[in-house]
C-alpha cells in the first residue's frame, strides 16, 4: 500500500513538474522583442532550466509537450502563435531543434559521471560541468536546425541567414544558459534531488 502511494505520489510530481515546463516555455516565448526574422525571447533561459533541473524523460516529455501543443495550434510559441504554420515557417527549425538538441544533450550528459557534492557544498564542479555541456549542446543544435530552415524557407544563403538568425543572439544566449543553469541547479536542490 504504502508502496503503490509512493509511486502514486512520483508520478503525480513528474506529471506536475512536466506541466510546469511546458508553461514556463509557452510564457519564455511570448516574452518577445523583435529582432529581424528572429525574435530575442526568453526560451533558452527556459528550455536550459528544464534540461538541467529535470531528468531526462521528463525533459524530453516537456520540450514534445511544447511542440506538440504549439503545433495543434495552442498560442505557446512566441508573439502568441500556434499551429504547423509555425514550425514550417523560417523560424521553426529553432523550434525542431529545441527537441533535436534536448535528445542529443541528454545523450551527451548521460556519457558524463557526476560525482555527489562534497559535504558543505551544493553541488559538485562536475554537476555544473556536465549541465553546462548539456545545455550548449542543445543550443548548437538549435542554432543549426534553425538556420538551416531559415536558409531553406526564405531563400537566403548561408551568411545571410547566420548574420540574421544566429549571430545577434549568440552572446545573449550564453548569458541566459549560464544564469539557467545556476538557478536549474539551486533550485534542484533545493527541492531535493530530482534525478
Amino acid at each position: 500500500m504504502a508502496t503503490t502511494l509512493s509511486a502514486s505520489a512520483s508520478r503525480t510530481r513528474s506529471i506536475a513538474y512536466v506541466a510546469l515546463s511546458i508553461a514556463l516555455m509557452a510564457v519564455g516565448a511570448w516574452v518577445t522583442v523583435p529582432l529581424g526574422p528572429v525574435p530575442f525571447t526568453l526560451q533558452i533561459f527556459v528550455f536550459t532550466f528544464a534540461l538541467v533541473m529535470l531528468e531526462p524523460k521528463l525533459a524530453m516529455a516537456a520540450v514534445v509537450g511544447y511542440i506538440v501543443l504549439g503545433a495543434i495550434g495552442v498560442p505557446v510559441f512566441s508573439s502568441m502563435r500556434g499551429g504547423i504554420g509555425v514550425l514550417a515557417g523560417p523560424t521553426g527549425g529553432f523550434l525542431w531543434g529545441y527537441i533535436v538538441g534536448f535528445a542529443l544533450a541528454i545523450a551527451v550528459g548521460s556519457l558524463l559521471k557526476v560525482k555527489e557534492a562534497p559535504a558543505g557544498k551544493r553541488f559538485d564542479t562536475t554537476e555544473v560541468v556536465r549541465a553546462f555541456v548539456m545545455s550548449f549542446v542543445y543550443l548548437a543544435c538549435a542554432y543549426v536546425c534553425g538556420w538551416f530552415q531559415l536558409m531553406l524557407v526564405m531563400g537566403i544563403g548561408p551568411e545571410a541567414a547566420f548574420a540574421s538568425a544566429v549571430a545577434p543572439f549568440i552572446l545573449v544566449d550564453i548569458v541566459k544558459i549560464i544564469v539557467a543553469v545556476f538557478v536549474a541547479l539551486a533550485v534542484k536542490h533545493a527541492l531535493g534531488a530530482v534525478r
